[in-house]
C-alpha cells in the first residue's frame, strides 16, 4: 500500500482538495486498496482546543462542483510521527516544504516533494485562501495528482 499525506499551511483548502483529488483519481481506477490518502497543516492556526476547523467553505464548494465530498475532514497538524507513517510527502509550495523539514529531520528519506513537481514543473500552487482563485487551485492540484498517480502507477 502507498501512503500520501499532502501538506499545505492550514489544512483547509489546498492539501484537503488534493487528499480528496487524489481519492477520487484512485477511486474511479479501481485502486482504493492500493492506497491510503491523508492531508495536514503545517500550523496549528486552523486548530481549536484539539480540534481542527472544517475544510474551508469556497474549497468545499469546488470540490463538489466536481462530484467529490470531503465531508467530515478537520485540519490537523503535522507530527513527527507521520515521516515513518508515509512513502511520500507531497507539499503545495516551498514555505510548506521549509516549514515541514525541521519536524521530519531534515528528509533523510527523501519523502518529501511539492505537488507540480511531478507535472514537470517547479511551480508552487497558490494559496486560494488568500488569491480567492479556487478555479486555478482546483485545476493545478488536480494536474498534480494526475501526474503523481501516473508516477505511482
Amino acid at each position: 500500500m502507498i501512503k500520501i499525506l499532502f501538506v499545505c499551511h492550514g489544512n483547509i483548502c489546498r492539501s484537503p482538495m488534493a487528499e480528496f483529488i487524489m481519492k477520487d483519481i484512485v477511486n474511479r481506477n479501481h485502486r482504493n486498496d492500493d492506497f491510503y490518502i491523508e492531508s495536514a497543516a503545517t500550523s496549528s492556526e486552523e486548530i481549536w482546543n484539539g480540534v481542527g476547523n472544517p475544510v474551508y467553505p469556497a474549497a468545499k464548494k469546488k470540490l463538489a462542483e466536481h462530484g467529490i465530498s470531503c465531508d467530515g475532514k478537520h485540519a490537523r497538524q503535522i507530527q513527527s510521527s507521520d515521516y515513518d507513517n508515509y512513502d511520500f510527502i507531497i507539499g503545495m509550495d516551498d514555505r510548506n516544504i521549509q516549514n515541514m523539514l525541521p519536524v521530519f529531520q531534515y528528509d533523510p528519506q527523501r519523502k518529501i516533494h511539492k505537488l507540480l513537481e511531478y507535472t514537470g514543473s517547479t511551480k508552487s500552487i497558490s494559496d486560494p485562501w488568500y488569491s480567492g482563485d479556487f478555479d486555478t487551485a482546483y485545476q493545478e492540484i488536480n494536474q498534480g495528482c494526475i501526474a503523481l498517480f501516473e508516477y505511482l502507477k
